[in-house]
C-alpha cells in the first residue's frame, strides 16, 4: 500500500496543533471535498459554499488546498477566505504530479479530493508554508485582469477575421469588414475603460513603469494586472515566478544545460516584446545585450538574460518606488 493510500485509509494526517486539512476538487457544477476521514459533495454556488464552510469551521480545518480550474474555483476560494480559512490554490499540473508521486494513478473527483487533502497535509507543515497560501483577491486588480483578458480576446478575433479577409469573396468580404469595424469600436471602448481604471486605482504604478524605455502600455497593463508580486519578491523569486530564471539540470557528475521553464506565460510574452524594443532603444539593456553577444553567447540566451535583467530593474523600481535612472544604469550596469 502506498503512503498516500495509507493516508486515505487513515483519514489523512493533522498538523502539530491537531487540526485536519482539506482538499477540494472543483468542477463547474459541484465541489468534491475531503477533510480528515470525511468527504462531501456540494453545489458550486453560494448555498453550497455556506454549508461547506460551516462544516470545515466546525472541524477546525487548518489549510484548504484547491485546484485551479479555469476560474470555476474563484467564488469558492473567495468565500473560504472571507470566512477566515487559509486557502492554497495550486496548479493542476502540480496537484497531478503530487498524486502520481504518491502512487495514485486513478483519477476521479473523489480520488482527486483525497489527493489534494494529502497535498494539504504536506503544505500545512512546510517550513515555508506562507508562500503557498493564496492572498485574498484585490477586486480592483481582478477587474483590471478581466479587462485585459477581454482585450486579448477581441484582438484574437480581429486577427482571425483579418486572416479570413485574404481568401474572402466579394460578398463575404463585406461581412468580414463589418465585423472588423465592430471589433475596432469594441477595442477603443475597452482601451478607454482600461485607461480610466488605471487612472483611478493604479496611477502611481503605471507612471513609474512608464518611465522605462521599451516598456509600453500593454506590458504595463499585464504587469499590474497579473503580477502583483512585482516589487514584493526578491529578484530570484520574481524571475522564477515569471519563468525567466534558468533551472538546473544536474545529476551526480553530469552538469546539464540550464533552461527556463514554467512561470506566467502572459507576463513572459509581453516581457519578451518589451525586451526586444529595449535592446533597440534602451541604452542600459542594449549595452547589456551587446556585452553578452560579444562574449559569444547565442542570441536567444542573450535575449532571455536581457529579459531577466529588465524584469529585475522593474522589480527594484517598484520595490523602491523609484523612477528609471538612465545615467545610473548605463554607467554602473547595476540593475537592482
Amino acid at each position: 500500500m502506498s503512503i498516500v493510500q495509507n493516508m486515505h485509509k487513515q483519514g489523512g494526517v493533522t498538523n502539530e496543533a491537531g487540526r485536519p486539512n482539506a482538499g477540494i476538487d472543483v468542477s463547474k457544477q459541484h465541489l468534491d471535498v475531503c477533510w480528515g476521514a470525511e468527504s462531501l459533495r456540494v453545489d458550486n454556488q453560494a448555498s453550497g459554499w455556506e454549508g461547506l464552510i460551516a462544516k470545515l469551521q466546525a472541524a477546525g480545518v487548518d489549510l484548504v488546498v484547491v485546484e485551479a480550474t479555469g476560474g470555476y474555483e474563484r467564488g469558492a476560494v473567495c468565500a473560504l477566505q472571507e470566512a477566515g480559512l487559509a486557502v492554497a490554490r495550486v496548479n493542476p499540473r502540480q496537484a497531478r504530479d503530487f498524486a502520481k508521486s504518491m502512487g495514485t494513478l486513478a483519477k476521479t473527483d473523489q480520488v482527486d479530493a483525497r489527493s489534494l487533502r494529502a497535498f494539504a497535509d504536506v503544505l500545512s507543515r512546510h517550513q515555508e508554508r506562507d508562500k503557498f497560501i493564496t492572498a485574498p483577491p484585490n477586486p480592483q486588480r481582478e477587474q483590471l485582469a478581466a479587462l485585459m483578458v477581454r482585450r486579448r480576446q477581441l484582438i484574437d478575433m480581429r486577427v482571425a477575421e483579418t486572416n479570413r479577409l485574404e481568401q474572402a469573396t466579394k460578398k463575404t468580404a463585406q461581412s468580414i469588414r463589418g465585423v472588423i469595424k465592430y471589433l475596432d469600436r469594441q477595442l477603443r471602448t475597452i482601451d478607454n475603460d482600461i485607461d480610466n481604471h488605471l487612472d483611478r486605482h493604479f496611477e502611481s504604478q503605471r507612471d513609474l513603469l512608464d518611465t522605462v524605455t521599451g516598456v509600453g502600455p500593454v506590458t504595463i497593463l499585464t504587469l499590474i494586472a497579473i503580477l502583483p508580486e512585482l516589487g514584493r519578491y526578491s529578484r530570484r523569486q520574481i524571475c522564477k515566478l515569471v519563468g525567466v530564471a534558468p533551472l538546473a539540470n544536474d545529476s551526480g557528475p553530469r552538469k546539464g544545460s540550464r533552461h527556463i521553464w514554467g512561470g506566467r506565460a502572459p507576463v513572459r510574452s509581453v516581457l519578451y516584446m518589451s525586451t526586444i524594443a529595449a535592446i533597440t532603444h534602451n541604452p542600459a539593456i542594449r549595452a547589456f545585450y551587446q556585452r553578452l553577444i560579444a562574449a559569444g553567447k547565442p542570441k536567444k540566451v542573450a535575449i532571455v538574460a536581457a529579459m531577466r535583467k529588465l524584469l529585475t530593474i522593474l522589480n527594484a523600481m517598484m520595490r523602491d518606488r523609484a523612477v528609471w535612472d538612465a545615467a545610473r544604469h548605463v554607467q554602473t550596469g547595476k540593475m537592482a
